[in-house]
């Protein structure tokens, strides 16, 4: 099943859901494009 194909089940794959699966496995979400250069850059270690 691709993106087109996924359904929304109760709160499983909500945009909110994801994020807290995320969050969960320990990935850090924006919530904000303008947070993902800041982001980025503490990935790389480069802040």
């Amino acid at each position: 099943m691709g993106h087109a194909g996924a359904i929304i089940s109760g709160s499983k794959g909500t945009a909110k859901a994801k994020m807290e699966a995320l969050e969960k496995a320990g990935a850090r979400v924006a919530t904000n494009p303008t947070q993902l250069g800041d982001l980025t850059a503490e990935a790389l270690g480069l802040n």
